[in-house]
């Protein structure tokens, strides 16, 4: 079922109400971390250094200082405009669904500026609400 949500969001959930995907105004449709924690091979991720925890927590972007040391991994080239699911260094699950807005060379080459655009995080509105009734 499809539903529209707040803030030019739509939601796609299943028969129980659980939210599986979700749409920013025109983009395309993501999947939520509840569903990328229990489908992980669903799309492709990268890995972000500690320090950029508390910033992914906190929903910032994430810079792509985060992605170029040795706790930090971008095994799947991607291009800007591509969605990815990021792991933390250290963690079992993922922290955020987010976009690319530089390629795995373009942060190698320039670790600077954001790496990727955030769309949905843990603890975000999506995360406490996993349910419409």
């Amino acid at each position: 079922t499809g539903i529209p949500g707040q803030n030019h969001v739509q939601l796609l959930l299943d028969a129980s109400g659980e939210v599986m995907f979700f749409q920013h105004r025109d983009s395309g449709w993501y999947p939520s971390l509840r569903l990328a924690h229990r489908y992980p091979e669903l799309m492709p991720t990268w890995q972000v250094d500690e320090g950029a925890i508390p910033h992914v927590l906190d929903g910032s972007n994430i810079f792509c200082a985060g992605f170029v040391n040795e706790q930090a991994a971008m095994d799947v080239d991607l291009e800007p405009g591509q969605p990815v699911v990021v792991m933390a260094h250290g963690k079992d699950h993922a922290c955020c669904v987010g976009l690319v807005k530089k390629s795995r060379d373009e942060i190698r080459a320039e670790p600077k500026g954001v790496g990727v655009e955030m769309m949905h995080y843990l603890n975000d509105g999506l995360w406490i609400s996993p349910r419409v009734d």
